[in-house]
């Protein structure tokens, strides 16, 4: 006995593209703190349609979602990764205040730093550990390297 699709049927791998899709929507909608429905848009104009479909499928695999890793210990993962390939910014300010959430403070992500210091050189953490600083420290002014590019 054959099982036959009809016109108006999806098929179970088109139906698990689609859900891959929605949860990452969800995953990008809470790292941005931005409703559901406005996230491919945005992914859209900020890197083009093709990107961001592929990013929408890769949030949505199990990566996000594996009951073996919490939330914290993504953030961890993801900060050090940024931290490892120089990355400051909005992007790491994002994964900065997505862990603040999650229960990192400044002592453990100083903490974070000071080890990555350790393995990955002094340079990348130190940037890091200004973006942690300036985090937690609203009133920073700025670094001389900023205050000259702002004149």
């Amino acid at each position: 006995m054959s099982t036959q699709i009809g016109p108006d049927a999806v098929s179970p791998v088109a139906l698990e593209s689609h859900r891959r899709r929605e949860r990452g929507i969800s995953v990008y909608a809470k790292i941005f703190d931005v409703p559901e429905q406005d996230v491919p848009a945005a992914f859209a104009t900020r890197v083009g349609l093709p990107f961001a479909e592929e990013q929408l499928h890769a949030a949505g695999g199990a990566a996000w979602t594996h009951p073996a890793l919490t939330q914290r210990d993504r953030d961890i993962a993801v900060i050090t990764a940024l931290t490892s390939q120089g990355v400051a910014g909005d992007r790491l300010d994002t994964h900065l205040r997505l862990a603040q959430q999650h229960g990192l403070d400044k002592d453990a992500l100083t903490a974070l730093m000071a080890l990555l210091a350790i393995y990955l050189g002094y340079p990348r953490a130190s940037l890091a550990m200004e973006t942690v600083h300036r985090l937690f420290t609203p009133d920073t002014p700025d670094t001389p390297d900023d205050a000259a590019h702002h004149q």
